[in-house]
């Protein structure tokens, strides 16, 4: 689904108003969090204008999310990404939505970004670096590691809230033992046909599945056979 291709939301903040009207963004801390972290600093200078509602790519058969997906998950997850929580971020790409993220927790939570293609790592770092997440970055709360995400960061878990930007034949079971009782990860399942998969784990440890919506990311694989996929 895109909402606009061209022509209505040409800055960052039009971008949110668009995603606020269609609905999309509902509450203030979203908003907010997605005014705050510029859309522009995290796309390739080379694709077209980063406000669009597409997809884009980014090189190494991976790409940015489009706007509306990115609204969708923070939504999701924004109960699970208060002050001073802990998320992980698996395949992390250009590090839009692990800054978004160490935004809503703050310096007091943490945030880790795994992305298994090293020169994304460095582009991501790069990235935050010009953002208004910049700070979060040279303390102790937000960091973005190189290695393979279904394995997740067992280093740092529990967490509240895990999303995965690409996806999974099926959920990985590194990722849900590394979910916190309470938690909630959002996922995309499937091979040809994907589902957007809400994963709450409850205090008594067992797990409730729903389906949000049909979706379409690259798939969540190795290394090699994301950069051999075409």
């Amino acid at each position: 689904m895109e909402l606009w291709t061209s022509g209505s939301s040409d800055k960052n903040k039009a971008m949110v108003e668009q995603l606020e009207r269609y609905g999309i963004v509902q509450s203030k801390r979203v908003k907010e969090v997605m005014e705050a972290i510029d859309r522009a600093l995290f796309v390739p200078a080379e694709t077209r204008s980063p406000y669009y509602d597409s997809p884009m790519p980014i090189g190494y058969n991976a790409t940015i999310s489009a706007p509306h997906m990115h609204a969708t998950c923070l939504e999701l997850l924004e109960k699970n990404l208060q002050p001073g929580m802990r998320a992980l971020d698996v395949g992390s790409g250009t590090g839009y939505l692990t800054a978004c993220f160490a935004m809503m927790v703050g310096p007091q939570g943490c945030v880790v970004g795994v992305e298994h293609i090293p020169d994304l790592v460095s582009f991501s770092i790069d990235n935050i670096k010009k953002s208004v997440a910049e700070p979060l970055l040279n303390g102790d709360s937000l960091s973005i590691h190189a290695a393979d995400g279904r394995q997740g960061w067992p280093e740092l878990a529990p967490y509240d809230a895990i999303h995965v930007g690409a996806a999974a034949p099926e959920i990985p079971q590194p990722l849900l033992d590394q979910l916190k009782p309470g938690g909630r990860m959002v996922i995309p399942v499937g091979t040809v046909f994907q589902e957007l998969k809400v994963v709450d784990k409850n205090l008594d440890g067992s797990i409730s599945v729903r389906d949000e919506t049909s979706v379409r990311y690259v798939p969540l694989t190795s290394k090699a056979a994301q950069l051999n996929a075409y």
